[in-house]
């Protein structure tokens, strides 16, 4: 279930520190259900692999359909520029210390 370690800076006005957190497995694509398995062969062919943090939300299915639900919203409703909506998918990352 557990994989191995993460890094990830942590900065604040008193320190800056690296910090050590478990990394949960995400499922195997081959194992999927047929609608999140797809998805996962569209990001392989767009970007050469699933990406990790769909990987993880796919252990759950429901929460899987709920955030791309959102993603699938934000880019319908046409509210937002869709280079607004990269750079917000980046700072929520970085702020989660997520690499890219």
């Amino acid at each position: 279930m557990y994989r191995e370690y993460g890094r990830r800076l942590v900065e604040n006005r008193d320190e800056r520190r690296l910090e050590y957190v478990a990394r949960i497995e995400g499922v195997d694509p081959e194992r999927a259900e047929k609608r999140i398995r797809a998805v996962l062969e569209a990001q392989a062919e767009k970007w050469g692999g699933p990406l990790s943090n769909h990987l993880l939300y796919a252990r759950r299915p429901t929460i899987f359909r709920g955030v791309r639900g959102m993603w699938g919203g934000l880019e319908q409703s046409g509210l937002l520029d869709p280079r607004l909506v990269a750079l917000v998918n980046r700072r929520v990352a970085a702020l989660n210390g997520c690499e890219f």
